[in-house]
């Protein structure tokens, strides 16, 4: 997995970029991939930050270890070894700026921040801002920040490589767990106040050591733990009233925190030697140590943080050697409380909404959750109903669940992010700050700010994008304090251009010869800025009845409405937030973005990436109001002549009353429609319209129809079922009916899939079969109706038998190696199905995923198109290599 890891960063190097984050899963070597990728990328000063100094030292000896020559210093407490060739640097030493100023902005040509999920606290903030390395690589076990702020825009949106839990546990790095969810039915949380997205932390001390508490806990021990356990508690008494239960219970225990008598040293080499069997904690053991023998964690106190949870659960999932631990057992004692729906999430690796929550609840007790082998999950029953209750929540629940977990209103990004339905959203407020707005977290002066500007943050929010300049511009724009100071348009043509260096993966919207510049202050880069987001903004593509809040005077850039200088900070943030939340939404679309990070090679696709619509009623909506609610874009290979995604896209077909004749159009069907106007339009006989049209009742209907000029110069409209009647285009019939798009072709939807990431159960449609468990749940299948041989491939094998551990590859982006099935040879069936599919008119279509499952559910394959048979070696099984077509 390192070596993955080191592949990836080594490449994301080459691609450009200064700054990447890592995600690895708690025990699988954050460290030491840090220091293997310095020596690759030929660091002469590295720069090692973290907030403990145990995480420090073990740094300091990994580093030594791979590199014994290398100068290890210290800058933290009273140490101040600047000129080492490595220095370990807390950062609440060296983050201040006295500290600061004693070094270069490129001292250190390398710099790694450890536990990077702390990363958006001002200190960090002050150090990423001071230097500028040659390189900066964030490490973390989660990119999921309690306060969820984008801890990802400080690593330049670089996500270069990452991996749950249940792949290290797949991967035989970690061990299975046994994880009980049992209730805390001493306590009622609701009873205990809660600020700010935690309890009170004296009320909840004094609720959670009680004597009945104690008990349950004790009782819940003896029934499933091991030799050796770490227990995490609220407060000092409270670890030191566990303690002193359990000895009076026979158990051999201690209350371990920052004072306390016995050392963290010294209880650990008790815990190992058997003199203590429970270890009661505070705060000591939550991240940076390593405890592999620990094998029963036991969870006694609310935990803030996704991030929090992951860290107490990791202490025990390191494999030991010595102890030869087979698994973790983990107690979780968990309460009534909403502050506690974040633990299913951080252990199946997604964030749940209420509804999601309540299927997960349903799956857990019917034993059916994605889990790794040897992985047992367990819920009482009072939690079980606890969960399941949720469902049904309405949007104002989701948004209140997410409130609470949070502590705060969450932004747009972490509601879109949350699953919540913005669909809904939109149905219900019109938009997003209205929703904010109604659920009570706008201020008086906020709510003023809001009506003032509702209609410019609804635009922003909704406006259509092709690309995704628009928002570049803006966010540029802000860096430039342009609500104070119109910017230059030469500055902010060059302002834009550095965000979009940050933002490397967006630099695949531009075209070949402004990719290539290499300074933002070019005039060519500069003609072009100007030809597409300024002019967008300032009302060069502007429909009459639309409104601009953007124009160019005096070679500036200049919004035409005033913000009042006391609502300036509060609306820039919002500006931002919608800004975050459109680029966020607007890369998940990308092709490149479907496939694992560093996993799947990104095959190159050759296409147009089109508008989608799921019906003509929604394209018709969406051509006349110009707005992106909903908005989806497909690729679309070549073959269909210059496609712009301003005038074409694809939308399904409805009904039958097209299903006929020489060129049927079934219901369902994927259309591909070009928009036309009456000025556009040009010879329409023969053609086939989509055609708007208002009946009797006044409703709006949505048709596709044939244009036919009868012999007297008339016109009609002709289905090609005939069950339909013609329709002669009268007068009266000019008045009700609009024509929008004329079709340009009936697509297969295997033309549309490449690229796209399926579940194995959506497979079967792309060929008009059924889904089959018995068929489909195979890695290899014929399609004889379809002539089409299908190939379901999983490249990470972990937990498979041995004769079934085929070895499948990527060779290079075009070529992928394919191991058969053992019983396969030249001379069966299906080898010379293989090997002569062209000639025997045969297809065969590839599908691929990294992993059996993603995020703790089946993961879904990536579909790389139909494939092309170059050679094989080998009997029983054959090693196939196909290219890709």
């Amino acid at each position: 997995m390192k070596g993955v890891a080191l592949k990836a960063l080594a490449q994301t190097r080459a691609n450009g970029f200064l700054r990447g984050l890592v995600v690895l899963a708690t025990g699988l070597g954050k460290t030491w991939l840090a220091a293997f990728d310095a020596v690759q990328a030929g660091a002469r000063r590295v720069l090692f930050v973290a907030h403990r100094e145990e995480i420090l030292n073990q740094a300091a000896e990994t580093f030594l270890r791979i590199r014994p020559d290398w100068r290890v210093g210290f800058y933290c407490g009273q140490q101040r070894d600047s000129q080492a060739d490595v220095l370990c640097a807390s950062v609440q030493t060296l983050g201040r700026a006295a500290h600061l100023e004693r070094f270069a902005a490129q001292h250190f040509d390398y710099i790694v921040i450890d536990e990077f999920h702390h990363a958006a606290a001002p200190t960090y903030r002050r150090l990423l801002q001071h230097f500028a390395p040659a390189f900066l690589l964030g490490l973390t076990a989660t990119p999921d920040r309690t306060d969820c702020s984008d801890i990802l825009s400080l690593c330049d949106d670089n996500l270069v490589f990452e991996t749950h839990l249940f792949r290290g546990i797949e991967s035989k790095l970690l061990v299975p767990f046994h994880y009980y969810g049992i209730f805390d039915e001493d306590v009622d949380y609701r009873e205990i106040p809660w600020r700010n997205g935690r309890f009170d932390p004296e009320q909840l001390a004094h609720k959670l050591a009680t004597l009945g508490r104690a008990r349950h806990a004790l009782k819940s021990w003896r029934q499933h733990a091991q030799r050796k356990t770490l227990a995490f508690c609220v407060s000092v008494r409270h670890a030191e009233f566990m303690a002193e239960q359990f000895g009076k219970h026979g158990v051999a225990a201690a209350a371990v925190y920052a004072d306390s008598e016995l050392s963290r040293g010294e209880a650990l080499a008790q815990l190992a030697d058997g003199r203590l069997q429970v270890i009661f904690s505070v705060d000591l053991f939550n991240e940076g140590v390593d405890l592999p023998a620990i094998d029963t964690v036991m969870l006694l106190r609310p935990t803030e943080s996704k991030i929090l949870f992951l860290q107490q659960l990791g202490r025990g999932l390191r494999k030991s050697p010595e102890t030869g631990k087979e698994k973790l057992v983990v107690l979780d004692f968990i309460g009534n409380h909403q502050s506690f729906l974040h633990k299913p999430q951080a252990l199946m690796g997604r964030s749940m909404n209420h509804r999601q929550l309540a299927e997960y609840a349903r799956a857990a007790e019917e034993r059916r959750l994605a889990l790794p082998d040897g992985c047992f999950v367990n819920y009482d029953l009072q939690l079980i109903d606890f969960l399941k209750a949720l469902d049904g929540g309405s949007l104002q629940q989701d948004y209140q669940a997410l409130r609470e977990s949070l502590g705060r209103r969450p932004t747009l990004s972490e509601f879109y992010r949350s699953g919540a339905s913005l669909k809904e959203a939109r149905q219900q407020y019109g938009d997003w700050f209205s929703l904010v707005e109604g659920m009570g977290d706008l201020d008086e002066a906020e709510r003023a700010l809001f009506a003032a500007h509702r209609a410019f943050l609804r635009e922003l929010e909704i406006t259509v994008l092709t690309k995704s300049f628009k928002m570049v511009l803006l966010e540029a724009f802000q860096e430039l304090d342009g609500w104070c100071q119109a910017p230059v348009l030469a500055e902010l043509a060059e302002r834009s251009w550095q965000v979009l260096q940050r933002r490397r993966p967006l630099l695949a919207d531009l075209p070949a010869e402004q990719a290539q510049l290499v300074d933002g202050r070019e005039s060519q880069w500069l003609g072009y800025w100007l030809k597409n987001p300024i002019n967008a903004w300032a009302g060069g593509n502007r429909k009459a009845a639309e409104k601009l809040y953007f124009a160019t005077r005096d070679e500036r850039f200049v919004p035409l409405f005033r913000v009042a200088e006391e609502g300036r900070e509060r609306f820039a943030e919002w500006v931002q937030e919608l800004v975050d939340y459109r680029l966020a939404a607007y890369e998940v679309r990308q092709p490149t973005q479907a496939a694992p990070v560093a996993a799947l090679p990104v095959v190159p696709r050759t296409g147009t990436e089109l508008p989608y619509f799921p019906n003509l009623k929604i394209a018709c909506g969406h051509f006349k109001t110009g707005r992106a609610d909903g908005e989806e874009y497909r690729l679309l290979g070549e073959g269909f002549g210059r496609l712009d995604p301003a005038r074409h896209f694809i939308a399904r077909a409805s009904g039958n009353s097209m299903n006929g004749g020489k060129h049927p159009i079934r219901d369902g069907d994927y259309l591909l429609l070009e928009q036309i106007n009456p000025n556009s339009a040009g010879a329409i006989t023969g053609a086939t319209l989509a055609i708007e049209r208002q009946d009797e009742a006044g409703d709006n209907q949505y048709l596709l129809r044939v244009i036919h000029k009868a012999a007297d110069g008339s016109y009609l409209l002709r289905a090609n079922n005939p069950d339909y009647a013609d329709m002669p285009v009268t007068d009266e019939l000019r008045e009700q009916l609009r024509t929008f798009a004329r079709l340009k072709a009936v697509l297969d939807p295997l033309q549309l899939a490449v690229g796209q990431r399926l579940l194995r159960e959506e497979i079967p449609a792309l060929f008009g079969e059924a889904f089959n468990p018995g068929n489909w749940n195979v890695g290899h299948v014929f399609l004889p109706e379809a002539k089409a041989h299908v190939l379901l491939v999983t490249l990470n094998k972990q937990g498979k038998a041995d004769e079934h551990r085929y070895l499948d590859r990527w060779i290079d982006e075009r070529n992928f190696h394919w191991q058969s099935q053992n019983k396969t040879t030249p001379q069966s069936k299906r080898g010379r199905e293989i090997a002569d599919h062209e000639k025997l008119g045969l297809s065969i279509h590839l599908f691929v995923r990294e992993n059996k499952l993603e995020n703790g559910k089946a993961a879904p394959f990536v579909y790389h198109g139909p494939v092309r048979y170059r050679s094989h070696s080998g009997s029983g099984p054959m090693s196939v290599v196909f290219e890709v077509a």
